[in-house]
């Protein structure tokens, strides 16, 4: 591994260190780089169907390992985490080696449940929201994050198809302009579309604020929706606040398309595009729970698929009926722009592909291992057709046009470097 190689090429700048061990039993380590008087946290692959931060990380690492300058203009002790969740990242490795479409990517995908998700498994407890199974792998980082107080944190994710963005933690506005540029100079587009839940504060176009459980419980009480009871926790960011830290999270896509920069207006209103995907969404969540409670007598395993389909089926209608309450605010009724349009109808595509395809290798992973009832068989068939036809959907609604992942990793390592400098000295 390209840090073993590191920490031995490079012992007088760096050390690596072992911080935890999944719950598989692999050894969670951490490359601390350099001796400044401020710390700061990298780390990849929050989501374990996100690599492209644990290639971040690297150049991150090589870099500052070999340039003494570098370290010493940053003036940060470096802790660098190059992957949080190799258990999760080993149910990706079917579609590493490409190719790098959407259905291949899609038939061998894996994300966790949410309670399953290492940042977003910090303790939490807001109102009637609690939440305090934390994960080894989220101790370990917890660990960390309390041994080194980081003035600087950073997760490292990917989106699918769409453009970059980032999240930060505090105000910088003159940050805004770099964060927008280094992805710009690359030849990459900023997303101008949905962000990924209503309650998101914008500071700037791709750059938003931080959110956490709590925006989330008071959006929904506000609206009268349903609360959040507690099915994940608090993130990275959320615990690091106690230490006054700045935190970014920057995100960059595997796959583009001119729309999602198009802030044009479309011939599509915004309240029809919310219905549109309210209702496609529902239809998902329905097939969802409606095959796993069909399956459920004879299922005789706790894959993770499963578990993730259990969870997300009930999650995702939520998030439709908050879509179609969206629809009947007045100040929806409007045009959508081009990229709110595009964005909104490619979240079904990613949603129908991401997690029918898990409860697709769910079903199969059951017939695997020999237990192919009749009722197993019948809805893995029936859910195997639909899911082909909404494959061929999602590849025909877009070019899908596959980014060259130096660029994405250019992207993060300038961005990282970027908002470490930013911040209070």
């Amino acid at each position: 591994m390209e840090f073993d190689r590191l920490a031995e090429a490079y012992a007088d700048a760096c050390t690596l260190t072992r911080i935890g061990t999944s719950r598989l039993g692999e050894p969670l380590r951490c490359l601390t780089v350099g001796d400044g008087p401020r710390a700061a946290i990298v780390f990849a692959m929050p989501h374990p169907n996100e690599p492209v931060g644990g290639l971040t990380t690297i150049q991150l690492a090589r870099r500052l390992c070999e340039d003494t300058a570098l370290r010493q203009r940053t003036g940060y002790t470096w802790h660098i985490v190059p992957c949080i969740d190799p258990d999760g990242m080993r149910l990706n490795e079917g579609w590493l080696h490409g190719p790098f479409t959407r259905t291949h990517y899609a038939r061998n995908f894996y994300r966790p449940a949410p309670d399953e998700q290492v940042d977003w498994t910090f303790p939490y407890a807001y109102k009637q929201a609690y939440f305090d199974r934390v994960m080894p792998e989220t101790v370990a980082l917890m660990r960390l994050i309390d041994t080194v107080r980081p003035a600087f944190l950073c997760s490292l994710h990917n989106g699918e198809l769409g453009g970059v963005y980032y999240y930060v933690s505090t105000e910088l506005p003159d940050l805004y302009p770099v964060l927008q540029e280094i992805p710009t100079h690359l030849g990459l587009p900023l997303d101008t579309g949905e962000p990924e839940a209503p309650y998101i504060e914008r500071l700037a176009t791709a750059v938003y604020h931080t959110f956490s459980p709590t925006t989330a419980y008071d959006y929904a009480e506000r609206h009268g929706l349903e609360l959040p009871s507690g099915g994940s926790g608090d993130t990275s960011t959320g615990y690091s606040r106690r230490y006054g830290t700045l935190s970014l999270v920057s995100e960059v896509p595997y796959w583009t398309d001119p729309r999602v920069g198009d802030t044009s207006p479309s011939d599509t209103s915004y309240a029809t595009a919310l219905r549109r995907q309210a209702k496609a969404i529902t239809h998902l969540s329905d097939l969802l729970t409606e095959t796993m409670e069909a399956v459920a007598p004879d299922l005789v395993s706790s894959s993770p698929y499963l578990r993730a389909t259990r969870a997300f089926a009930p999650l995702i209608g939520r998030g439709a009926t908050e879509s179609a309450h969206r629809a009947g605010l007045p100040e929806n009724d409007r045009p959508a722009t081009v990229a709110e349009e595009f964005s909104l109808d490619d979240f079904v595509h990613c949603f129908r592909l991401r997690y029918a395809g898990m409860l697709v290798r769910a079903l199969d992973g059951e017939i695997g291992i020999g237990n192919s009832t009749p009722a197993i068989r019948e809805r893995r068939a029936v859910l195997g057709e639909v899911y082909d036809a909404w494959c061929d959907e999602a590849e025909r609604a877009s070019a899908a046009e596959p980014i060259p992942i130096r660029k994405l990793v250019a992207t993060q390592y300038g961005a990282v470097l970027a908002t470490a400098t930013a911040g209070p000295q």
